[in-house]
């Protein structure tokens, strides 16, 4: 008996054939729709605004950016896949079963206690999971991205939705669960800003050191060899600080997503270079006597 009505058994037989059916078509229907779904989230991500004048940075990593894509992409939909039909299957299984005239009260409520101890069992299982498949979803970072996650900083070689890997500075690989990861900075995302401290001593000129830092600058933003790592030009910002050692004079440039230590290491040697034909020296240190003028 099915909502009422006493079923024969070949019509027991057919609408289960039916149900079979209905089942595949549905999970057809809702697998192509999650394919669909993933790749315009991917071309959204693609597509996201970056700084007007990174248009060449962004096409010159693009296979770095299509790798993390289609990770992103493939691990949402193998998520969603697997939803689908584990769900599909429930309720084709349990709607095959009410044709069968079996009681599913005692049933379901089984389940629902087992669910309920699994869950109680697997917590940290779970978070991992969810916290995997919003950081995916929110493409909080990927692979390629040098992050900090307040455990580990290192470059993420592989996300999936239990665990991130991160390569360290020294090549050591970390295994960092999602679940345990509460915050995380993304040094790598958009745009990266290389930051050089030139120090020099208080008995100096300042201001015609900064002059002299000013032309290395503009030399650094018009040089053909960082057309494709500069986002916009280099700024002398001024005096950062002040000490009984030295005066130190900071510059600043915004760079493409982790190519700021090439340009800082650029603006420190050419600004030394600049600055020591210009007879300036170095900070005084305690107990060391000055360099001769």
């Amino acid at each position: 008996m099915l909502f009422g009505y006493e079923i024969p058994w070949l019509d027991k037989a057919l609408l289960i054939l039916l149900v079979i059916v209905v089942a595949l078509v549905a999970r057809w229907l809702l697998v192509r729709a999650i394919g669909l779904a993933t790749h315009g989230m991917v071309e959204r991500a693609r597509r996201r605004k970056a700084p007007k004048a990174a248009g060449r940075i962004i096409a010159a990593v693009t296979g770095a950016d299509d790798e993390r894509y289609q990770q992103r992409a493939a691990t949402m939909g193998s998520l969603l896949r697997s939803v689908v039909a584990v769900g599909v299957f429930t309720i084709t299984v349990l709607t095959i079963l009410a044709i069968f005239e079996v009681p599913l009260g005692p049933l379901l409520a089984t389940a629902g206690v087992g669910g309920v101890a699994l869950g109680f069992g697997a917590q940290s299982l779970v978070r991992d999971f969810l916290s995997g498949m919003f950081m995916i979803m929110e493409d909080q970072y990927g692979v390629g991205d040098t992050i900090d996650t307040g455990q580990v900083i290192g470059t993420v070689e592989e996300v999936s939705l239990r665990v991130t890997r991160l390569r360290d500075s020294s090549g050591q690989v970390w295994y960092v669960r999602n679940g345990e990861i509460l915050r995380v900075g993304n040094q790598t995302q958009g745009w990266s800003t290389a930051i050089a401290d030139v120090p020099i001593g208080n008995d100096e000129d300042a201001a015609k050191a900064l002059a002299i830092l000013q032309s290395v600058a503009d030399s650094i933003g018009a040089d053909e060899e960082f057309a494709d790592v500069l986002i916009e030009s280099p700024t002398v910002v001024g005096v950062d600080a002040v000490t009984s050692a030295g005066t130190t004079l900071r510059i600043t440039a915004k760079t493409a997503p982790n190519q700021q230590w090439g340009v800082k290491r650029a603006l420190l040697q050419r600004s030394l270079e600049a600055l020591g034909e210009a007879g300036y020296h170095g900070p005084v240190i305690p107990g060391i006597p000055a360099p001769p003028a």
